[in-house]
């Protein structure tokens, strides 16, 4: 008799594990800004982990090349520093009869990075554009030491770059003495090896380097959420249409404390104050 009834709930428990609810299964697929790259992946493992059974496929590349996966409809979503361009609009809008949905998931500071051994410590915005436009092509033009200027700048794919351009250089082109930085990474590596060097790239990127304070304001979160630091913008994701199932749900929960506290422990600035 005893052996009946373990077989029994032995037969049972299979019988449950067979007809428990199925795990699901779905990817997402996402692209762009290497400013986010990072930050995307580790949302991406966190929200995995929380959902076995979803997979998602994190690239970077820049902005400009996710924006153009996206149109031909490769991906998912497109990370992007920026907004997008009147012609990707326009693209968009004659391919899908949509303009894309945008959705903020954080705030960021567009920083200057300099050299620790540099003894410059604030630019004014007008400093900053005429060092880039090479108007100023030594450091005691600005109160440093009587050294030359090496500028690093962000590959042109990249929203970083297209955003430096835009706000900081007026729309005029960078001058032709740069050195291009495919990553912020390999922007802030080749600040710390060059004493005269100066950068730019996203707050979160910030170790073993300098940030100069823009007009006597330094790139804090405080600074940065309330825009009293001058060059702050918003990190996008961009989708074709108003997405569904998984692709929603990824977005709603970076967008959610769970997303945001991710957000925030890692260098960048919630969309909202967190107290933990």
């Amino acid at each position: 008799m005893k052996k009946f009834l373990f077989a029994a709930f032995i037969l049972i428990l299979i019988i449950n594990s067979c007809t428990s609810t199925p795990v699901k299964v779905a990817s997402i697929r996402i692209k762009g800004s290497d400013t986010m790259l990072h930050l995307t992946d580790l949302l991406a493992q966190a929200y995995m982990e929380q959902h076995p059974g979803i997979s998602i496929y994190v690239d970077g590349g820049g902005t400009a090349a996710g924006v153009r996966s996206l149109i031909r409809g490769e991906i998912d979503i497109c990370t992007a520093s920026r907004n997008l361009e009147p012609e990707e609009v326009k693209l968009l809008a004659d391919n899908y009869g949509s303009i894309g949905i945008s959705y903020l998931i954080a705030k960021d500071g567009l920083c200057v990075y300099l050299n620790p051994d540099n003894p410059v410590q604030n630019l004014t915005q007008d400093q900053v554009r005429n060092l880039f436009l090479c108007k100023y092509t030594n450091w005691n033009q600005v109160g440093g030491l009587n050294k030359p200027v090496s500028l690093i700048v962000r590959n042109p794919n990249s929203g970083t770059y297209l955003y430096f351009k835009e706000h900081i250089l007026d729309g005029n082109e960078y001058c032709e003495n740069v050195t291009i930085g495919l990553t912020t990474e390999s922007v802030i590596g080749l600040i710390k090896k060059n004493p005269n060097a100066i950068g730019y790239g996203g707050v979160a990127f910030k170790s073993e380097i300098s940030l100069a304070r823009i007009d006597n304001i330094l790139p804090t979160e405080e600074n940065i959420r309330n825009d009293k630091y001058p060059i702050t913008r918003y990190l996008h994701f961009y989708t074709l249409n108003q997405p569904t199932g998984v692709v929603k749900d990824f977005i709603d929960w970076v967008i959610s404390p769970g997303g945001q506290r991710i957000i925030k422990n890692n260098g960048f600035v919630s969309l909202f104050e967190m107290n933990y």
